[in-house]
């Protein structure tokens, strides 16, 4: 049987949104524990949190008992570490996604039956999840440094596709939206289930609207 792990990225935003009566750090805590949520309540999936830097206890007290707790650099050192844990399959996940469906991480590793990478887009560039087989071929781990600790190079998917000996080794699954900035949380929709920590945060304020 396919061991599959996946692993939420808990790494410092390149911006912080900021809301009157709100800590930015309790928000991006907040996030991350959703993201978390999100992973840790897959079935046949095991959770992990990749921890850059690697000194984050307020990170680390968002995880279940027994949840793996690496301090590694980047996505590629992530990725090797998972392996070394006895992954065959991994999926990273970035920290600002927190309303994101389990079901587009099931597509990732689903698309890992047909090409040795799959990515899950971002509105507006960069990467929501990159779902990999282990041990990651080459080129792919040659690639990952560009794409940034949370996967926010715009050209993400495209960089991966570029270093690929084909470009259908790397497949794109849905992509899903990040809360990288104050508009973002326009994307949030209240009627969608789950992101029960942010949405506790952000009671009382007003969601902006996306056009």
């Amino acid at each position: 049987m396919t061991t599959r792990f996946a692993a939420v990225l808990s790494v410092p935003p390149a911006g912080q949104i900021r809301l009157p009566g709100i800590d930015p750090d309790e928000l991006r805590l907040a996030l991350l524990e959703d993201v978390y949520e999100v992973v840790a309540g897959l079935e046949h999936v095991h959770p992990a949190l990749i921890l850059h830097p690697p000194d984050q206890p307020d990170a680390e007290a968002v995880t279940w008992p027994g949840t793996p707790i690496l301090r590694e650099p980047g996505p590629f050192a992530a990725l090797r570490a998972l392996h070394e844990l006895g992954a065959d399959e991994a999926a990273l996940v970035v920290p600002d996604a927190p309303d994101l469906p389990p079901l587009l991480i099931g597509k990732l590793f689903r698309a890992l039956g047909a090409a040795p990478a799959a990515a899950c887009p971002a509105t507006g560039g960069g990467l929501v999840a990159l779902a990999v087989r282990l041990p990651a071929p080459d080129w792919l781990t040659g690639a990952l440094p560009a794409l940034g600790p949370a996967f926010d190079d715009p050209q993400a998917l495209a960089a991966l596709r570029a270093a690929a000996p084909r470009p259908g080794l790397v497949r794109k699954t849905p992509g899903w939206h990040r809360l990288r900035e104050q508009a973002d949380l326009g994307r949030l929709d209240p009627g969608l289930e789950g992101w029960e920590n942010t949405r506790a945060l952000l009671a009382g304020h007003p969601l902006p609207t996306v056009y």
